[in-house]
């Protein structure tokens, strides 16, 4: 028998996968500006306002449901772990405005070298998978999925550590690209952090289990 409380972990998981979804496409359209060299800064900005407004509107749910009907351990579970999802999603908005931001005030990648525009390009395709399979490992509760992050972002760790290395040992031409191209990475992998955190909450949601990826 369908219990009420059903019908509202329902509506409130509804909220969270169109969270996921606008998430990726924020960070998508983010990324793309920044290398492919569009200003998309306000679309950005009000898709992350969006972001923001949904994880109010999904932690009030959730509010909603402890009280109104005393949910039981595995409930509470659930709810715990999209509350937790809800945050992650709106920071991967907020990290992709400030990479909009960036392109915005300091330009993106054309006065940059080749090798800058290979290395953005390649951790920004990593990350990018990264947010794509969370959203993805969300709406299965597929908890492979979600151990994947692991390595993912260990990789992306490794990219960004050198990454800096490189950079601090070929000085590029120009301060500006310097600055911009260090944010981003650093932003990137925020991100990536992000989406290991909505893997360690799936894997929670789904079984129960407390376990750190990073």
């Amino acid at each position: 028998m369908s219990r009420l409380i059903d019908i509202g972990l329902e509506q409130l998981a509804s909220v969270v996968f169109r969270m996921g979804e606008l998430a990726h496409k924020t960070v998508s359209l983010s990324l793309n500006g920044y290398i492919e060299g569009t200003n998309y800064y306000e679309e950005v900005h009000n898709l992350s306002d969006m972001l923001i407004t949904m994880a109010d509107e999904a932690e009030d749910k959730a509010f909603e449901l402890i009280a109104r009907f005393q949910p039981v351990a595995s409930d509470l579970r659930i709810l715990k772990s999209y509350m937790k999802i809800t945050y992650d999603f709106a920071r991967y908005g907020r990290y992709a405005l400030d990479i909009a931001q960036i392109y915005s005030r300091l330009g993106g990648l054309k006065e940059c070298e080749d090798w800058i525009k290979q290395s953005i390009r390649h951790m920004s395709e990593k990350v990018l998978s990264m947010v794509r399979t969370s959203v993805d490992s969300l709406k299965s509760h597929d908890t492979n999925l979600a151990e994947i992050l692991s390595e993912t972002e260990k990789q992306v760790d490794s990219m960004y550590f050198e990454y800096l290395d490189r950079l601090v040992e070929k000085a590029p031409a120009t301060n500006r690209c310097t600055i911009s191209s260090v944010l981003v990475v650093r932003y990137l992998e925020r991100i990536a952090d992000h989406a290991t955190y909505i893997g360690e909450s799936i894997i929670y949601l789904a079984t129960g289990e407390k376990i750190i990826l990073r």
